[in-house]
């Protein structure tokens, strides 16, 4: 590997230390109902976003919240010798995309058929850091 392309690896792997991400696949909710809730914690600080998600009494806050406590540990895994309160961690990205669908049939007056589709989605947070400790080269 040359040198430029080693540079550019090593500080590409400095910039992902400041971010951490977590995934929630196949959630049983509608993409719609969770929308709701992730834009109340989108860009908010990891504390204040986690006050937020505890004490908000939608169901689709409780799967929200272990998420974002998941993110927080991959950040934790990802920066041992950091501390998170000087950190200073914030919800960077927060992503509701559909997943798959099931499919049901509800039976409807003469003789028809109406399809019920029970959706869910996935999530995706991302979190930054604005710690000012990084090197400028």
């Amino acid at each position: 590997m040359g040198v430029r392309k080693r540079e550019a690896a090593d500080a590409r792997k400095e910039a992902n230390k400041s971010i951490a991400f977590a995934k929630l696949n196949n959630c049983p909710t509608s993409p719609r109902k969770m929308r709701i809730v992730a834009d109340l914690v989108r860009g908010q600080k990891v504390e204040l976003a986690l006050n937020i998600l505890k004490f908000n009494s939608k169901e689709a806050s409780r799967k929200l919240e272990k998420l974002l406590l998941s993110a927080i540990n991959n950040w934790q895994q990802k920066n041992a010798e950091e501390s998170l309160e000087d950190a200073g961690l914030f919800v960077k990205e927060i992503r509701v995309d559909g997943g798959m669908m099931l499919k049901r049939l509800r039976p409807a007056p003469q003789g028809r058929a109406h399809r019920i589709r029970k959706r869910s989605n996935h999530v995706t947070i991302v979190l930054g850091a604005t710690n000012n400790n990084t090197q400028s080269n």
